[in-house]
């Protein structure tokens, strides 16, 4: 009998492939790829990848690197860079229900994995960095003080540091999600935007991308916009990373009470919460629904990049363990 193939699924299942080649330093081999790929939900067998290998391999998307696997080449770059535009919107709201259902950290004993956003910065300007960073984490514009920190060739989780490069780990926003999540609340993430901060108090929403509608990350998309001005907010006026959620209703008292025990384990969860059909900062909500507004993980790198400081980010990048995490004020240079 013929093989019959969907040849519109393979090239899903390749574009699946190069993201995962595209986001590690060195070559990766068929068994890690199969792992990644079945994580993000697409199971494929290690004998299949080899297939779709060779296939990339005769497409001079990926090249043998030693007897170590597959690395991406640039022509592979190139192809994830242009394809399937279509496929991948809404790939953000899948990567954060992703990263929610394996987020498993209890606020009570502090233990679990987390997700986290990571930031390579070049490592001449990683202290100026850490400078830009203290006053963010010191008024409560990120989501936790708790950072990991990685030099070259090192991992933060499933992510390597490039060459030349320090990786910064922060904890996401989507930790809510999970912790909510596992006590049974479903949350819906509507939009990444920057918010407004008067007075010390945030005001209003100035600009919203839809998570279910987009390909690319919002908080990415305002830093490399320099659409920020989180300087000026850990003063009282400005301009930081935050993103919008919703949670049923019936949950409100539920959901406002574990956002507390996470605030009591270090993780600020909320910088606003409405009432039952209440809009929050200019933003209305679903009839039956409870608007919550969440601090952005890279606050503190959107403000180190606004005084000029080089930094590529990965939002929503992977999961790490609560306990590989430290303070941020560890990593400061005694005074």
């Amino acid at each position: 009998m013929a093989l019959v193939y969907d040849a519109r699924e393979v090239d899903r299942k390749v574009l699946a492939i190069l993201r995962i080649l595209s986001g590690v330093e060195g070559p990766l081999g068929a068994r890690l790829i199969a792992r990644e790929l079945e994580q993000g939900g697409i199971n494929l067998k290690e004998r299949a990848v080899r297939y779709h290998l060779k296939i990339m391999d005769g497409r001079g998307l990926t090249r043998l690197w030693g007897r170590s696997g597959r690395v991406i080449t640039p022509q592979g770059h190139e192809e994830l860079q242009n394809a399937m535009v279509a496929d991948k919107v809404g790939l953000v709201s899948v990567r954060i229900e992703h990263l929610a259902f394996r987020t498993t950290f209890e606020p009570h004993t502090r233990r679990g994995l987390v997700p986290v956003n990571i930031s390579f910065i070049p490592k001449e300007e990683f202290f100026p960095a850490l400078e830009a960073m203290a006053p963010v984490f010191r008024a409560g514009l990120a989501v936790s003080e708790r950072v990991a920190v990685a030099g070259e060739g090192e991992r933060l989780g499933e992510i390597v540091v490039p060459r030349g490069k320090i990786g910064l780990a922060t904890i996401c926003s989507i930790i809510v999600n999970g912790v909510l999540l596992k006590a049974g609340i479903a949350v819906e993430t509507r939009f990444g935007g920057i918010l407004q901060i008067k007075g010390g108090r945030p005001l209003r929403f100035l600009e919203l991308i839809s998570y279910s509608g987009s390909s690319l990350n919002p908080s990415e998309v305002f830093i490399q916009g320099r659409m920020t001005q989180v300087g000026g907010a850990v003063k009282g006026e400005g301009i930081i990373l935050a993103n919008f959620r919703e949670v049923p209703a019936p949950c409100h008292r539920e959901a406002e009470q574990l956002i507390q025990e996470l605030k009591k384990a270090g993780i600020d969860g909320a910088l606003a919460m409405g009432g039952p059909n209440e809009a929050v900062c200019e933003i209305p909500v679903a009839v039956g629904r409870v608007g919550l507004v969440l601090p952005g993980g890279l606050n503190p790198v959107a403000a180190a990049v606004e005084v000029g400081i080089e930094a590529e980010n990965r939002a929503m990048a992977t999961i790490m363990d609560y306990s590989h995490l430290r303070s941020f004020w560890d990593l400061l240079p005694p005074a």
